[in-house]
């Protein structure tokens, strides 16, 4: 079963967005099944929309779109696929009013422009939108069946869980089953050699994808049956499993690798403090950025500076003095201090030269010290990581995390 995705906008073709509704899309497609065969961006232009259009609902079972139905007058997916279709507008008043509702709880009046927004094409089948006010709507259009979703990622996303998964997964029959396993550790080409041969003697399909840091593993099965698919599938991430063990696979499912650390320091009933520099706040915010956080993470404090790392995590001035900020002996002390601080059973410190600038023969750019402490000890790391200085921070505040699990997995190290 055939998949194609539509995004459409100018300020995608001209590069001024970055189209991740078509990464998200696809892999949401291919996560339920679906061949996802071809992926189009096109400008607010009616001639190529409708070409477009015409292309891929001719070639696909399955044609998803997004953008283009917003209040203005270059926000015209509606109008061209109405004409396709060969049908008239009709304006719902249910959507109108819906929108006119949500408008109003923001202190807003409706505009005329907004009104457009609940037009759609004779027959179709709208798509509510509670988190904003362009509605989508579904249509047949030539062989496929098609989906007008609007452009805004979060709204595009709770749309097509709600109302597009559940009407596609019926075109495919149940007749697949996939298994997600998250790794971490290993290069994606590493990952890749120590599977060679389970998809033969398994009968299945396995896929890669590398999220920095975490390299996603897909195993995926089709058969006569759902239920043949499914232990076709099981067999086979029994024996990825095997292949790679626990300490590389740290979950399954969509749980990404901040998240799996959050869910172990709970099944451990520890909590979890950090005290950052280099990072500023990012390992706070991939910690926070799922709910049920609370449960684990006691707080954290971002010491910039090093009069900071003295007042607020305690760390002796002469360590400074002798070592400098960017060292293990104060990565140390910041661990210690967080984990008193905040009342913690584990505590992560980064200090760093995130660059460009900072660095020297000593201490180049890309260095990171970080340390985990708890009450029977402190683990400390030192790595030069690669990369700019988004990609020195996120590298660093995984390897942090990474520390983090080690330690509460296992303990600290014996000392050399």
């Amino acid at each position: 079963m055939s998949a194609a995705i539509l995004c459409i906008g100018t300020e995608l073709t001209r590069g001024e967005l970055l189209n991740s509704n078509a990464t998200w899309l696809a892999e949401a497609l291919t996560t339920i099944g679906f061949e996802v065969l071809d992926i189009a961006c096109v400008d607010d232009d009616r001639a190529r929309i409708e070409a477009t259009l015409t292309r891929l609902t001719q070639a696909h079972e399955v044609v998803v779109c997004t953008g283009g139905l917003g209040p203005t007058t270059d926000d015209i997916t509606t109008e061209c696929a109405a004409r396709l279709a060969g049908v008239e507008l009709v304006r719902d008043e249910p959507s109108l009013e819906a929108i006119r509702e949500r408008l109003l709880r923001f202190g807003r009046q409706m505009a005329q422009s907004n009104g457009k927004q609940a037009d759609f094409p004779r027959g179709s089948r709208i798509l509510p939108n509670p988190n904003g006010t362009a509605p989508g709507f579904e249509l047949k259009l030539n062989r496929a069946l098609a989906y007008f979703m609007p452009g805004v990622p979060f709204e595009m996303k709770a749309m097509f869980e709600s109302f597009v998964e559940p009407a596609i997964l019926p075109l495919l029959g149940d007749r697949h089953f996939q298994v997600l396993l998250r790794t971490f550790g290993l290069a994606e080409s590493e990952v890749n050699d120590r599977l060679a041969g389970i998809e033969a003697e398994h009968g299945v399909l396995i896929g890669y994808r590398a999220t920095l840091p975490e390299i996603e593993v897909k195993v995926l099965a089709r058969a006569a049956s759902v239920g043949e698919a499914q232990v076709r599938a099981e067999g086979g991430a029994r024996a990825v499993r095997e292949r790679l063990g626990n300490e590389v696979i740290f979950g399954e499912g969509k749980a990404r690798f901040p998240e799996a650390v959050c869910t172990l320091l709970q099944a451990k009933g520890q909590t979890l403090a950090l005290a950052e520099s280099c990072t500023g706040g990012l390992v706070s915010e991939l910690i926070t950025a799922h709910s049920g956080a609370s449960a684990v993470f006691r707080g954290g404090a971002v010491t910039y500076s090093n009069e900071s790392k003295i007042a607020l995590l305690g760390v002796p001035a002469v360590l400074l003095a002798r070592f400098g900020a960017v060292s293990a002996e104060v990565a140390r002390a910041m661990a210690e201090g967080a984990r008193l601080a905040f009342s913690s059973d584990i505590a992560l410190s980064l200090t760093g030269i995130a660059g460009p600038t900072g660095g020297s023969p000593e201490k180049p750019v890309g260095l990171v010290h970080y340390a985990v402490a708890t009450a029977t000890g402190v683990s400390d790391r030192r790595v030069v990581f690669g990369g700019n200085r988004d990609q020195v921070r996120r590298r660093a505040a995984i390897a942090g995390l990474a520390l983090v699990r080690r330690v509460a997995q296992h303990g600290h190290e014996p000392a050399i």
